[in-house]
C-alpha cells in the first residue's frame, strides 16, 4: 500500500512541478515558434505516458498485493493485451515524430532570398563575415589562417575583397530579413546559441554547417556557445542585435571589408620630391 501510495504522489509531484515551475523559456524571436509547438506537444505526449505507466504501476502494486491464501496464476500470454499495446504504441511513436518531422523539413529548406552570414567560432570567441556589395561570400581555408587574416579568407578570391569582417565583436542582424548561418570552427566543436532565436546547429572543425531563421523583433541579444568547448566555454559568449533597417545599413557602412584589413599600412613621413632631390 505505501508503495503504491509513493507512485501515485511521484506523479502528483511532477505535474505540480512543471505547472510551478520557476523556468520558462525566453520570449521567442524568430520565425521559430515551430520548435516551442514541438516541444510543447513532445512534453504532453511523454508525459501523458510517464503518469499512465507509473499510474498502472500503482493499481497492479494495489491490486495485486500480497494475500494470505492467494496463490498468483501464471499466463505468460494474451493476444488481446498484445495488439492493444501494438496500436498504441505505434500512435504514439507517430505522434512524437509526426511534428519534429515537420518542423526539420522547414529547418532544412532555406529561403532563397536569405542572407548569408558567415560565424566563425575558436577558443574563445565569435567572429563574423558578411557578404559585401556583391552578395557573395569569398572562399576561405584554415590553411591561410594568420594574425593578418583570422578568418582564412581566400586573397585571391575577388568575391571575398569586399566581404565584411567583423573579428570578436558585435554582430548586427536586419529585422525580418531571414539569415543562413553559415557555422565554422578551426579548433573544437562549438555551437552557436541564442535562446530568444531558438534554432541552433553543432560546428564541426572541417566542415561547414548551417541553420537559418528570421529575427522577428528587434533587441539584443546574448550569444551562447553550447557545446563543452574547453575550459573558458562559460566564457565564450557574444552579441547578436536586430535592428532596422536603417540602424542595420548604418552600423554596415562602419564595418570594414577584407580588402581594406588586408591593405598594407602605409607609415613613415611623406618626403617632398624637391627636398629629396637636393639632399
Amino acid at each position: 500500500m505505501a508503495i503504491a501510495l509513493v507512485l501515485v504522489l511521484i506523479v502528483v509531484g511532477s505535474v505540480l512541478f512543471h505547472v510551478l515551475s520557476p523556468w520558462w523559456s525566453t520570449p521567442i524571436a524568430s520565425n521559430w515558434g515551430y520548435i516551442d509547438s514541438t516541444l510543447v506537444i513532445t512534453f504532453w505526449i511523454t508525459g501523458t505516458v510517464f503518469s499512465a505507466v507509473v499510474l498502472f504501476m500503482a493499481y497492479c502494486v494495489y491490486r495485486f498485493r500480497h494475500k494470505e491464501g492467494q496463490k498468483a496464476a501464471y499466463e505468460p500470454e494474451s493476444r488481446k493485451l498484445e495488439s492493444w499495446l501494438t496500436v498504441v504504441t505505434a500512435a504514439g511513436v507517430a505522434a512524437l515524430l509526426a511534428p519534429g518531422l515537420f518542423v526539420w523539413s522547414q529547418f532544412v529548406t532555406v529561403p532563397k532570398d536569405a542572407t548569408e552570414v558567415e560565424v566563425f567560432a575558436q577558443q574563445w570567441q565569435w567572429s563574423f563575415r558578411l557578404p559585401g556589395a556583391d552578395g557573395k561570400l569569398g572562399t576561405s581555408n584554415a590553411k591561410l589562417i594568420s594574425p593578418d587574416n583570422p578568418l582564412g579568407i581566400n586573397p585571391q578570391d575577388r568575391n571575398g575583397q569586399d566581404d565584411v569582417v567583423v573579428v570578436a565583436a558585435d554582430l548586427h542582424l536586419q529585422v525580418g530579413k531571414p539569415v543562413k548561418m553559415l557555422l565554422r570552427s578551426i579548433d573544437v566543436i562549438h555551437d552557436f546559441y541564442v535562446p530568444e532565436f531558438r534554432a541552433k546547429m553543432d560546428m564541426v572543425p572541417g566542415t561547414v554547417t548551417y541553420f537559418w531563421f528570421t529575427p522577428t523583433r528587434t533587441g539584443t541579444f546574448e550569444v551562447l556557445c553550447s557545446q563543452l568547448c574547453g575550459v573558458g566555454h562559460a566564457f565564450m559568449r557574444g552579441v547578436v542585435k536586430v535592428d532596422t533597417e536603417q540602424d542595420y545599413l548604418a552600423w554596415l557602412q562602419q564595418q570594414s571589408t577584407f580588402a581594406q584589413l588586408s591593405a598594407p599600412a602605409k607609415t613613415g613621413a611623406l618626403v617632398e620630391p624637391a627636398k629629396a632631390k637636393a639632399d
